[in-house]
């Protein structure tokens, strides 16, 4: 494999991508859309900063009595990127599926494949040009975006920090993992079908399979699988002041109500019955994280979730990541949040590339005609 024939290839995909109509509008229209939505999260993030300012006035003054060493915590601008995550998720989601569903299969049916491989050059710099130029659009469209992106932070004059800086960078960088896994699909089942029209129902299919289909599965599989749920102890009869006898129903969550007043009281958790009980269902709740979590690595659309949570919400993707642990005090780094989701991370390079290589061996080994 020459490079210079490979690039050479893929110079050809990223110029076809960039010039075509279905490129810039589907383009155009995530863009479009993000910028509102950043707009949509400035303005929430400037709410909060005001929010910051007025508390820290507030301490400042003589009649604050909270908790000695206490201060907010001013609001991270990775807030704003939470919307772009969202509309990533779809609008993203088909343009990838866009670019790649009849790179190979428009080939055969306009019979140009095989007059290209009349040319001094090989299928394997064929297919991996074409995925290379699909690669180079959409980083085209990424650096584009977090572009449009940091140009409405300075224009709102929201300079970010250099770890605010990186984090916006990690953040392109898992978001155009995602976009490869969608092109990846795209491209393999382009190369297997003979038009392009099957192509991309098959596409579609399994794009519909892995976003919506397979999450409802371990949600399905982690009621089966992780046993019965436990039950709540139940509460001996309370005498009431008037000595009357009120039967205490218990619940899941810790509390009672009294079937006369309906009290809420919360159970003491001096009882050992109530603390092997809270033992049990957290033992419970972690085997159906476990096998919904497990369920989620064959998913880019919950990958990506999880992995852009950890760069603009850490604080919340480290509760949803350890339901029974306390809230953090302080906003984890960006390294700690990172490391809760590595499997995420590692996913979102294993499936495209899973993808690719099917999408080469079967280029390699296909009978062109």
């Amino acid at each position: 494999m020459a490079l210079d024939r490979l690039f050479n290839v893929a110079k050809k995909e990223f110029s076809d991508h960039i010039t075509s109509r279905r490129f810039v509008i589907i383009l155009g229209l995530l863009l479009v859309i993000s910028a509102i939505g950043m707009h949509s999260g400035i303005e929430s993030y400037n709410t909060m900063l005001e929010s910051y300012n007025q508390q820290l006035q507030y301490m400042q003054g003589a009649e604050f009595d909270g908790p000695a060493g206490w201060m907010p915590e001013k609001p991270s601008i990775m807030l704003i990127f939470s919307a772009m995550m969202t509309y990533m998720t779809t609008l993203g989601a088909v343009l990838a599926l866009a670019i790649g569903f009849d790179l190979v299969s428009k080939e055969k049916e306009t019979r140009s494949l095989k007059s290209l491989l009349s040319h001094p050059v090989y299928r394997d710099e064929i297919i991996n040009g074409k995925a290379l130029g699909g690669i180079a659009a959409l980083g085209f469209a990424m650096v584009l975006a977090l572009a449009i992106s940091l140009a409405m932070l300075l224009v709102f004059s929201i300079i970010p920090t250099l770890e605010e800086f990186a984090a916006i960078l990690i953040f392109g960088a898992v978001t155009l993992g995602f976009l490869l896994a969608y092109f990846a699909i795209a491209l393999t089942m382009s190369t297997v079908s003979k038009e392009s029209g099957n192509a991309l129902i098959y596409t579609l299919v399994i794009f519909f399979a892995v976003s919506t289909i397979l999450p409802t599965l371990g949600v399905m599989a982690g009621d089966v699988f992780a046993g019965d749920r436990p039950e709540p102890p139940q509460m001996a009869p309370m005498p009431t002041p008037s000595g009357r006898t009120v039967t205490a129903t218990a619940s899941s969550s810790g509390y009672f109500t009294s079937s006369s007043s309906q009290t809420v009281v919360r159970v003491g958790m001096e009882d050992p019955e109530w603390q092997q009980y809270e033992e049990d269902m957290k033992a419970y709740t972690e085997r159906r994280m476990l096998i919904n979590d497990v369920s989620n690595l064959l998913s880019p659309q919950m990958n990506y979730v999880r992995a852009s949570m950890a760069v603009t919400n850490p604080r919340i993707a480290t509760m949803l990541s350890s339901p029974y642990s306390s809230i953090p005090e302080e906003t984890p780094g960006l390294a700690e949040a990172l490391s809760q989701v590595w499997m995420n991370i590692a996913a979102l390079i294993v499936f495209p590339s899973a993808f690719f290589a099917a999408a080469y061996v079967k280029f390699m080994r296909m009978d062109i005609r």
